[in-house]
């Protein structure tokens, strides 16, 4: 499995810098291939093309994102406890990357509509996280049980991703991680079963 071997890892470690460098569009595979340390033929042993790169770093680096997102919700006690994790852990994994932040909010903003699909099916499986957090709150009576289950999760995802996306805008100049508990607070007053 091409996954597996480690020039793989490096032409999608690679891509990523580039193109948080130079932009999708003027990120060539030749430059990608120079950062990765490897002969310009040797990507297309892996990728069909430049947006193959971009969705397949996409899939690798978001896959692992929404993994850690997964384990480090898996040991809380209630869905209060698991929204403020996804929170924290969403700003932090990208405060951590930020050649990764600049790709995730600014390169994958691509109007192609293939490339969009594709980008979209690679979220799904964290939307199933933040929906099961809010159907898990309901069952808890944390949260109320008249949400439209789409809608908050439309509301928490755009929320988090614009705060990121700004973050990456203002050249991180702040505390990305320090905004967590405002935005939890924030959410859950909206959640909350008012007592």
């Amino acid at each position: 499995m091409k996954k597996n071997k480690p020039k793989y890892n490096q032409i999608i470690e690679a891509a990523v810098q580039v193109i948080a460098e130079n932009g999708y569009h003027a990120s060539q595979v030749a430059r990608i291939a120079q950062k990765a340390g490897v002969a310009d033929g040797t990507i297309y042993l892996y990728f069909k093309n430049k947006e193959d790169i971009l969705i397949s770093v996409f899939e690798e680096k978001m896959g692992q994102f929404i993994e850690k997102i997964a384990h480090g919700i898996s040991d809380k006690n209630n869905a209060d406890e698991k929204l403020f994790t996804l929170i924290d852990m969403h700003f932090r994994q990208l405060s951590k990357d930020h050649y990764l932040a600049i790709v995730t909010q600014l390169e994958l903003r691509q109007s192609n509509t293939k490339l969009r699909l594709k980008i979209n099916q690679v979220l799904k499986p964290y939307l199933v996280i933040i929906d099961d957090i809010i159907k898990e709150g309901t069952r808890e009576n944390i949260f109320r049980s008249n949400l439209n289950i789409q809608l908050v999760r439309q509301m928490i995802f755009g929320t988090l991703d614009e705060i990121v996306t700004n973050w990456v805008m203002k050249e991180q100049k702040y505390d990305l991680v320090q905004q967590a508990t405002d935005v939890h607070e924030f959410i859950t007053a909206g959640l909350s079963v008012k007592k």
